[in-house]
């Protein structure tokens, strides 16, 4: 596994926990920085989750738009906190293709969650990635 896929793993560990415990994930990861209790936060973790928490709201709004058939709240937390890191890699990271974005996103999804959750996510994903060129043009 590369660094940047491990550290996408790791800004999805925070994302999860962040959601599960109503709290916000920038603040949880400053907690944990530094900690000698916690393996080191390499740098692309840390733009990953301030880059989810800034953008939350949007990304959260386009994932219930393109989730056909499910509310954000219904869907696992660990799909949620996927979703929202793959959509922020599609539409903000620049340096990121859209593809890599979202085989990275399938990938997560294949060893965190549901068996059903890859199709999902890359469902999910794929769709807005038809309009993210529009999406990124407003954005």
């Amino acid at each position: 596994m590369g660094a940047r896929s491990k550290a996408r793993k790791r800004a999805v560990d925070f994302l999860y926990e962040a959601d599960l415990l109503g709290g916000d994930a920038v603040t949880l990861l400053a907690s944990r920085v530094g900690s000698p209790d916690v393996p080191p936060v390499n740098d692309y973790t840390v733009t990953l989750v301030e880059g989810v928490t800034a953008n939350r709201a949007r990304i959260d709004d386009l994932i219930s738009e393109h989730a056909e058939g499910w509310t954000l709240q219904r869907m696992p937390a660990v799909d949620r906190a996927i979703l929202r890191l793959g959509l922020y890699e599609l539409l903000w990271a620049a340096d990121v293709p859209d593809a890599v974005a979202i085989d990275e996103a399938v990938e997560l999804a294949k060893g965190l969650s549901t068996d059903d959750s890859p199709r999902f996510v890359n469902g999910v994903l794929g769709r807005i990635a038809v309009i993210a060129d529009q999406l990124r043009a407003v954005l």
